[in-house]
């Protein structure tokens, strides 16, 4: 007998830099957050929950029904908020009620690689300064697009002054 197996595999990797100075040269550092808590230079979040939402966009795409927005470089945005509510594949979004970002693609990105796709978002220096608890990737710039995935980690308080990045790999086998 022939057994259906799926594998979904997604890595959020965030890059700290301590100024723009930093993100120019390409090193990300050590940083002090906002609240005084030291955090590393890079920091690696395994895993996160597809939501309903997202899945349901990503088949539209791939049987062609009605007008799916696409999770390319002018539609993708990857989301930052401050809360830790536990995701649930019905969410619709971020869950934080003020504090969240929705930041659009470096150039170049997304990107695939084989069976892995991988989004990357730039928050400069007065983008997102608050505590990074939640991450999504969505196909607009805002919780009434369609959110791909969501995942609560503590990531820590990004002070003003610093530049973030958030890399998201999904590999699907």
């Amino acid at each position: 007998m022939v057994q259906d197996k799926a594998f979904y595999r997604t890595q959020w990797l965030i890059r700290r830099y301590a100024s723009e100075q930093d993100f120019a040269a390409g090193q990300a550092t050590p940083v002090v957050g906002a609240d005084g808590v030291e955090l590393p230079a890079e920091s690696v979040i395994d895993g996160n929950l597809l939501l309903n939402e997202g899945i349901a966009e990503l088949w539209d795409l791939v049987i062609g029904a009605g007008t799916p927005t696409s999770f390319a470089n002018a539609n993708a945005y990857i989301g930052v908020g401050d809360s830790s509510t536990a995701a649930a594949a019905s969410q619709t979004g971020l869950q934080a009620s003020t504090n969240k970002a929705y930041v659009g693609m470096e150039s170049g990105y997304p990107s695939r690689s084989a069976q892995t796709v991988t989004w990357r978002a730039v928050f400069g220096t007065s983008v997102g300064n608050f505590a990074w608890q939640e991450f999504t990737v969505a196909n607009g710039n805002s919780d009434a697009a369609d959110n791909l995935n969501r995942v609560v980690s503590d990531q820590g308080t990004k002070a003003s002054g610093q530049t973030w990045t958030v890399d998201v790999a999904i590999t699907l086998s």
